[in-house]
């Protein structure tokens, strides 16, 4: 899950270029308007306040014109939005290529909302270098591919070196000294919080994100939220006593050590990246692929930000939510609107092959990482192929600008067998809605009765399994 929690604007370029869509008809006209070109509709363009993101697909856009001169590239800015989603696709309307997340991509292949790209994939040999996990989940039953992969992530708690530094919390070299269970992330939030009057710990309440991030505190707890039945249903669990405790340390949290940010109901993904970008708060779960946020987008020096691991559990359970970013295309997609899509995917070094297009957008993504401030650290491993792996390491070291030991503790826990766990099965979005409830009564509520809230939040979802996966 990810970058879902109420972002529902549509930027006015999509806007525009649906307008037009409305205006001139279907894709005929379209290619009539451009010469008989292959139109692409790009919805991964940057949004409007990414100047630099957008130079640099401005880059890619010359790139595509000198490689492929038969393909039109129009901007479509477009933020995945499950309440938009299904009206914008039915009405012809979605861009031709688009991101979402890897929760989504079986519900939109079931609903037939998104192109069938296996035959383009096939030719290029694409299929047998993705990562057998991230195929999977960009497959139908048949084996037939829907889409390919962005980027993975796994969630760790990112660190804010400023306050760990002023609390008197990091080794000889200015590394942070970071928490290994939970109860030592409360510990060192607390001390934060005495030193520094800043929050040890921003903790989300205001919509999924909330519940998303209460998932993985209770993975480590020893819970599992919902229950696969092998029979296509699902069981609810997120009464069980492991999930009670995991949200009794969030009570703690808030009451007994008073370590959170003003108002954890008024938190959401966008805001968690303010607090520890601007000195506010000490921690944040986050994973890898957002390092950009707390620096280029909030302001935090490039070597002031750093990454531990999902802290142990009490019974030393540990466990990293993974996840990730597919692409998938629009249903109305031609065969060739597909393929101009995959060329500019190669244009930009996100797919498998390895060759002077590729590693000169891996160049590019760099250079604007570490010319914004950004982190440039090495990514999750979507396209398993030796020579892209290789080839990712030399971009990594002629690029590198941050201390590696910033980020050491984090890729050393996730990169262990066994530590990386996918999201919960079921209706997922709708679990971690239940779980937000929760949490909003908990961090509002010091008299709050914690487990009937459970129960309440248990009852609840059932009814949506059930409704959803009835035999």
């Amino acid at each position: 899950m990810r970058k879902n929690f109420g972002k529902k604007a549509i930027s006015l370029a999509l806007i525009a270029a649906m307008s037009v869509t409305m205006i001139t008809g279907c894709g005929d006209n379209k290619k009539a308007k451009n010469d008989g070109k292959t139109t692409v509709t790009l919805g991964i363009w940057p949004s409007d306040d990414l100047v630099d993101d957008i130079s640099t697909f401005e880059g890619y856009v010359d790139t595509m014109k000198e490689l492929h001169p038969d393909v039109v590239i129009e901007p479509a800015h477009y933020t995945y939005a499950t309440d938009t989603f299904v009206s914008l696709a039915s009405s012809g309307n979605c861009p031709t290529i688009f991101d979402t997340w890897f929760t989504e991509p079986q519900k939109l292949i079931n609903q037939g909302l998104v192109a069938d790209i296996t035959e383009e994939v096939k030719a290029r040999g694409w299929d047998k270098k993705m990562n057998p996990d991230v195929l999977k989940i960009m497959s139908d039953e048949d084996g037939h591919i829907y889409g390919i992969a962005r980027d993975a992530y796994a969630l760790g708690v990112m660190c804010n070196v400023n306050l760990f530094k002023e609390a008197g919390l990091v080794d000889e070299d200015g590394i942070p000294k970071f928490p290994q269970t939970w109860e030592e992330l409360a510990e060192t939030a607390k001390t934060i919080k005495d030193k520094t009057g800043s929050a040890g710990f921003c903790l989300l309440a205001k919509d999924n994100a909330g519940g998303w991030h209460f998932s993985n505190i209770a993975w480590a707890f020893g819970a599992t939220l919902c229950k696969d039945n092998g029979d296509g249903t699902y069981t609810s669990n997120l009464n069980s006593k492991e999930a009670v405790d995991a949200m009794k340390y969030v009570y703690d949290l808030k009451w007994k050590y008073d370590v959170l940010t003003a108002d954890p109901t008024a938190e959401n993904w966008d805001s968690g990246f303010q607090q520890i970008g601007t000195d506010a708060c000490a921690m944040y779960i986050a994973a890898n692929d957002a390092v950009d946020k707390p620096t280029q987008v909030n302001g935090l020096a490039t070597d002031k930000l750093a990454m531990c691991a999902i802290p142990a559990g009490p019974n030393g359970d540990q466990y990293s939510l993974t996840g990730g970013t597919p692409y998938m295309f629009s249903k109305d997609a031609s065969k060739e609107e597909i393929n101009a899509a995959l060329d500019f995917l190669e244009v930009m070094g996100r797919t498998p092959d390895v060759n002077d297009t590729m590693i000169q957008g891996l160049q590019a993504d760099a250079a604007k990482r570490k010319n914004n401030g950004v982190p440039v650290i090495k990514p999750f491993p979507c396209w398993i192929n030796e020579d892209r792996l290789e080839a990712e390491q030399k971009v990594l070291e002629e690029y590198k600008n941050v201390d590696e030991r910033l980020y050491s503790n984090y890729f050393d826990t996730t990169g262990k067998e066994g530590n990386l766990r996918s999201e919960e099965p079921g209706e997922t979005q709708e679990m971690y809605a239940q779980l937000t409830n929760v949490l909003q009564d908990v961090v509002t509520n010091k008299d709050c009765d914690i487990q009937k809230l459970m129960d309440t939040a248990n009852e609840n979802y059932q009814k949506i399994l059930d409704s959803k996966y009835h035999k």
